[in-house]
């Protein structure tokens, strides 16, 4: 068990974020498990010509037969809404040091051995985390960046506005009940415990002392997690809320754009609003930006927000800024005219 005591200036310092280089790399358990992440397959699918065509087999060694992620490979977010190039550049300067023994340890901890792409590296740090670099840098450019990531972060987004008003509503015990079945707080102490035994054997205890706390949602936890060493400011990654949509009008063959033929607007409601409109509306169940949505739909971003800017003064829309996207989603009568009632 992982303690995290707190005083109420360490709360007060506490703040939410996602990581584009986390998801990146955590994503890459979603090809080892694929019945822990369902909604994942569709993606990946449509992506796996373009994946053979890169360093699979470092991309593999990433991720312990258990799930272990060596701790250099996901630093920190500096700031809420980091940039991928930004993390990247920071991964890429990591002491030669660090990162062997972060490999080192995620192996140990895991009980499994070192993978010979691994084991041919380990003593030059330096080239193996240049290659890695190289590595996650192409798999993001060529698999991640174009559709997966804009609703990737759409649903990241949308935890966050969540919590946010959790922590509004009904204060730091009421978030923390809430926010994973790992976790529990008492009297200005989180506790999160996992029943993995190779996780218990590292807990430890952990004064914030001053540097609050960062929270990380993400679509590749079964449950909340912390990194191993715990230096620098405290972390815990959860799973975000939402994550199941993301399979949501995917039919897996055209890179994340919408399926005509699977979870298409009533025709009621096309010849209401017109096809295009009607065909948004029901995408934004859940929400997204106006990015995303034009992925998913194949059009230009400027042919979607004109039609979301008509549903939204038509009261069909709420729309919300969450750092640099804004997010759109259906109102109450939205809801109704998409289930046609």
């Amino acid at each position: 068990m992982f303690e995290f005591r707190f005083d109420v200036d360490d709360l007060a310092a506490t703040w939410f974020g996602h990581s584009p280089l986390q998801e990146t790399v955590l994503s890459l358990r979603a090809r080892v498990w694929p019945s822990y992440y369902p909604e994942q397959q569709p993606w990946i699918a449509g992506w796996q010509s373009r994946y053979e065509s890169l360093d699979t087999g470092l991309l593999a060694a990433l991720i312990t037969p258990t799930a272990f992620v060596p701790d250099f490979l996901t630093p920190r977010p500096a700031t809420p809404r980091p940039e991928f190039s930004a993390e990247l550049a920071h991964l890429a300067a990591t002491p030669p040091e660090v990162a062997r023994a972060d490999v080192l340890a995620a192996y140990e901890g895991d009980g499994s051995p070192l993978p010979p792409v691994l084991a041919g590296l380990i003593d030059d740090p330096a080239a193996l985390t240049a290659r890695v670099a190289e590595a996650l840098e192409a798999y993001w450019t060529r698999c991640l960046a174009p559709a997966w990531w804009p609703r990737a972060r759409s649903v990241l987004e949308a935890d966050i506005a969540y919590r946010g008003r959790m922590l509004s509503e009904r204060g730091a015990e009421g978030l923390f009940a809430d926010l994973d079945f790992r976790i529990s707080w008492q009297a200005g102490v989180l506790r999160l415990n996992d029943s993995n035994p190779a996780v218990q054997a590292l807990g430890r205890s952990v004064d914030v002392a001053g540097r609050g706390l960062v929270l990380i949602p993400t679509l590749f936890a079964r449950g909340a997690q912390t990194d191993i060493t715990q230096s620098g400011p405290p972390l815990i990654t959860y799973p975000a809320r939402g994550r199941a949509t993301m399979a949501e009008g995917l039919d897996g063959r055209r890179d994340g754009r919408l399926d005509e033929a699977a979870g298409g607007p009533p025709a009621a409601l096309a010849g209401l609003i017109g096809p295009p409109r009607a065909r948004l509306l029901a995408l934004l169940g859940t929400p997204a930006s106006t990015t995303e949505l034009a992925h998913r739909l194949g059009v230009t971003p400027g042919a979607v927000s004109r039609h979301l800017g008509a549903l939204a003064a038509a009261g069909l829309l709420d729309r919300a800024r969450h750092g640099r996207s804004v997010l759109y989603r259906r109102t109450a009568l939205g809801d109704a005219l998409a289930r046609g009632g």
